[in-house]
């Protein structure tokens, strides 16, 4: 993290012991505190990294008789996971996920094309572990990358899948040149795939038995059409889905469910412990289903952001928070027409889940009363660390009522009032001996933590 590239590269080149983990290394430092994770590595540091790798690849080993036990004890595996942002707010000096997937599958390339040029034996196999981000782009470069690690002594062995906007006959591609041992999340964005679409991917991904994250958005057929082809490909993504047997997370975005929430989960073998529905537009009924299922009384993470959450959806789900409340650590409910009146109804269940420890709430038309209420009633919560509030409706002009979430995102707010309530909420804090809650408004922190990370 300190760009001691010299240093680094030899490291690599030298390392003396079968696994070589970053993640692993870079843990809290003992003399500092200082939390190595939480910082982006600098281009530099990642290149150092692979060329040091490079060099490894393409020094002779020494002979036998000289290190009888350097073969025993060589390097195998390389793992990089866990280390790299996803290019949010991309600072120029370090490499993101897309540049570190480039530079791996460069070298890989490399290895494959300049093959062994000097005597003695072949060098060491070494499997080099990444979290892969593709888009048209970078598609065809990755593909040759994961060709040509095949048989290579530079095996590219992916964790986590990421393909933005990608077509169909790619993805599946892409899918079919994946170690079926390594792969531990699928996320596929922006792709629009469609039920149809899906019916195609979704037995190439239902193969890795091992997969226990699965990313999925705008999933729905026309439903100004519906079709027997549309019934029939929902009922084999339901029956590809039985096939999973270590899935954990699982995340539907912007997916058309409505009523259709207990087919989906039904099919699973095991109980979920991440569950994302936003915007699926989810009906009493499935919530309903959702509470009394055994996904319930596991899940760690519950994302219903976008659907509405204040008529006849509000009491089925304070029955699924009273379901969860047990387990639950981070609760998403950002855009979800929740009012003062709403937030009380629900705030002696809320605060019954004395794990949790993010909330959000951002775009919801509640007030400095109620913000405040729940600060205070919060306290009994130990674990909390994390609130993303809205601006508070007090903060704005003219809001029509209800204020429709567009309207709360886009309108323009007093600054000067919400800097008084911003100074309010602290004094609260500071007064309630939590000044190390964090209660933002800030929705692009990358404050919501992964589930693997929880």
């Amino acid at each position: 993290m300190d760009k001691k590239t010299v240093v680094l590269r030899e490291l690599v080149h030298t390392w003396p012991f079968p696994l070589l983990s970053f993640q692993q290394l870079l843990q809290e430092c003992a003399h500092c505190s200082r939390a190595l994770l939480q910082e982006r590595p600098s281009t530099e540091s990642m290149q150092a990294v692979i060329l040091g790798l490079t060099a490894r690849l393409h020094t002779p080993e020494p002979g036998a008789s000289t290190q009888p036990l350097c073969r025993k004890h060589a390097l195998r595996v390389l793992d990089m996971t866990g280390l790299l942002d996803d290019g949010v707010e991309q600072d120029p000096g370090t490499m993101s996920m897309w540049d570190c997937t480039a530079a791996v599958a460069r070298t890989c390339i490399a290895q494959q094309q300049g093959g062994a040029t000097e005597p003695g034996p072949a060098p060491i196999p070494v499997e080099v572990r990444v979290d892969l981000r593709v888009n048209r782009a970078s598609y065809a470069f990755l593909r040759e990358a994961l060709r040509s690690s095949v048989g290579s002594p530079l095996r590219l062995c992916c964790r986590d899948l990421r393909a933005e906007d990608l077509p169909m006959r790619n993805t599946v591609a892409l899918l079919q040149l994946l170690d079926a041992g390594c792969l531990r999340r699928v996320d596929l964005r922006f792709n629009n795939l469609g039920l149809r679409g899906l019916s195609v991917i979704i037995p190439h991904v239902a193969r890795f038995q091992h997969l226990a994250s699965l990313r999925l958005h705008y999933v729905h057929g026309d439903s100004r059409q519906p079709s027997v082809d549309g019934e029939d490909n929902f009922r084999y993504f339901l029956a590809q889905m039985g096939r999973f047997t270590c899935l954990r997370e699982l995340s539907m975005g912007s997916s058309l469910l409505s009523g259709r929430l207990d087919q989906l989960l039904s099919t699973l073998q095991s109980p979920l412990e991440s569950l994302e529905l936003a915007f699926c537009a989810l009906l009493p009924e499935d919530l309903r289903f959702l509470a009394r299922s055994p996904h319930a009384a596991h899940l760690k993470k519950l994302d219903l952001s976008g659907n509405d959450l204040s008529g006849s959806q509000l009491t089925p789900f304070q029955g699924l928070l009273q379901a969860s409340a047990a387990t639950l650590l981070h609760l998403e409910l950002t855009e979800c027409q929740l009012a003062d009146t709403q937030l009380l109804a629900t705030l002696p269940i809320l605060t019954r889940c004395a794990s949790l420890r993010y909330l959000g709430l951002y775009g919801n038309p509640l007030s400095m009363a109620g913000l405040k209420e729940l600060l205070r009633d919060s306290a009994v919560q130990a674990e909390l660390r994390t609130v993303v509030h809205p601006f508070p409706v007090d903060c704005y002009e003219g809001l029509p009522w209800p204020p429709p979430a567009s309207v709360l995102l886009e309108a323009s707010i007093n600054e000067e009032k919400f800097a008084r309530v911003e100074a309010e909420l602290h004094q609260l804090l500071l007064a309630s001996g939590r000044a190390h809650v964090l209660w933002t408004t800030d929705i692009y922190g990358r404050l919501a933590a992964d589930y693997f990370s929880l």
